[in-house]
């Protein structure tokens, strides 16, 4: 058996068997991911795309991602590689591309408008190995390397990585533990712990989905936006206020289609309440 330490889950792992997410699995008593390198989906997108508002906008950035997910999201928009049966299935069929690859083929795209890699798709820190060694050599390129990631992972995958990415874009789902634990089966205080730490060392933007009637409330986005506006750098001053938020419009999805699209005039009005506390907050899927 093998204890893997990317989320809050530490998985005991037997040889040859798998995690939760069902990409980390345990080879001679280590735990690797068994998805490194083997890349689903690949396309050279706008950044605004990640979503990034105030990093390096009006450029195009690489966006790669794999299969694998920790979280188990009924609504998800990515579920074809993240954690229906389909995804999985790519252990098998998923095309190998070495970091080496990934680092020439940015610098290949500059002449395009490309600025670097994004890690994004499915959630990259379920194989955080392949960010990290990928994003080292994008960097050597003299590219910069975006993250859009769930945050669902432990302060030592964050320490692995951060050396190495210049802005992310992060989930945070709700401000309820009773979203994360019963709803989409996660930790909301691993979320808020890895945010905090991130906003010390790089770029953030955080994005919120709001589903009707699980985390629509007036309260919750003032309690989940005075939280962001209470964040602070590494020299301790409050950054907090400056970070975009994100609120976006959830449609009827994977296995969660008994409920109505979020009403646009309600995403508006979320917005208005979010930025109470928060100087930047833009909609999503309006």
């Amino acid at each position: 058996m093998a204890k893997c330490k990317v989320c809050y889950r530490h998985c005991e792992i037997e040889e040859g068997g798998l995690g939760f997410c069902k990409v980390r699995t345990a080879a001679d008593g280590v735990v690797v991911p068994v998805n490194y390198g083997k890349i689903t989906s690949i396309a050279l997108d706008p950044i605004e795309k990640k979503p990034l508002a105030r990093f390096m906008p009006g450029s195009k950035i690489i966006s790669v991602g794999s299969f694998g997910c920790n979280l188990r999201c009924p609504f998800c928009q990515n579920y074809e590689i993240s954690w229906s049966d389909e995804a999985y299935s790519f252990n098998d069929r998923a095309e190998y591309l070495p970091p080496e690859a990934l680092s020439e083929l940015a610098l290949s795209y500059r002449g395009r408008g490309n600025v670097g890699v994004a890690f994004t798709y499915n959630e990259p820190l379920v194989g955080y190995e392949y960010v990290r060694d990928a994003a080292k050599l994008v960097h050597e390129n003299g590219m910069v390397n975006v993250l859009v990631s769930n945050g669902m992972a432990s302060l030592e995958v964050l320490e692995a990585i951060i050396p190495y990415i210049d802005a992310m874009n992060i989930d945070l789902k709700s401000f309820t533990d009773s979203y994360y634990e019963d709803f989409i089966k996660g930790n909301r205080q691993m979320v808020m712990e890895f945010i905090e730490e991130a906003a010390k060392h790089c770029h953030i933007e955080l994005t919120t989905l709001i589903i009707p009637g699980e985390n629509d409330s007036d309260e919750e986005m003032r309690e989940l936006s005075g939280w962001i506006a209470s964040l602070k750098g590494s020299d301790g001053k409050n950054i907090g206020q400056e970070i975009p938020l994100h609120i976006s419009r959830f449609f009827p999805r994977f296995h969660l289609t008994d409920r109505d699209a979020t009403d646009v005039g309600l995403i508006y009005h979320l917005v208005d309440v979010a930025r109470e506390n928060l100087k930047y907050v833009y909609t999503g899927n309006c």
